[in-house]
């Protein structure tokens, strides 16, 4: 978690980012098994910089209907943050998106994990 606590102001809005959270859930015979999921979008919002309660916004679309995910940056279920691509983007909202139908220009793709 140390890791991704440094790299909280990497993230910026425009971004297409994974984030790994981990799950937990129940068998058929009642046993909890907990297991890595990742949930794959561009981030539109970025909320309360380096604070306790900062959130990032994550968009995508699945099967043609867009959903949103807030997650906080601090939330301990949260594995890793990766960046897959960046796009160029003049604003530091982009709720624009969600009634956007072209594309956003891509900037430069980054391989880095965060």
């Amino acid at each position: 978690m140390s890791e991704n606590k440094e790299n909280i102001a990497d993230l910026k809005p425009g971004m297409t980012v994974r984030v790994y959270q981990k799950i937990k859930e129940l068998n058929s015979k009642g046993e909890e098994k907990e297991r890595v999921q990742y949930y794959e979008g561009l981030i539109i919002a970025k909320k309360h910089g380096k604070e306790k309660g900062a959130t990032i916004t994550v968009r995508k679309v699945s099967d043609g209907i867009g959903v949103e995910k807030i997650f906080p940056l601090n939330l301990p279920t949260i594995t890793k943050i990766e960046v897959k691509k960046e796009a160029k983007v003049k604003r530091a909202k982009l709720y624009y998106v969600r009634d956007y139908k072209k594309r956003l220009k891509e900037k430069t793709v980054k391989t880095a994990k965060k």
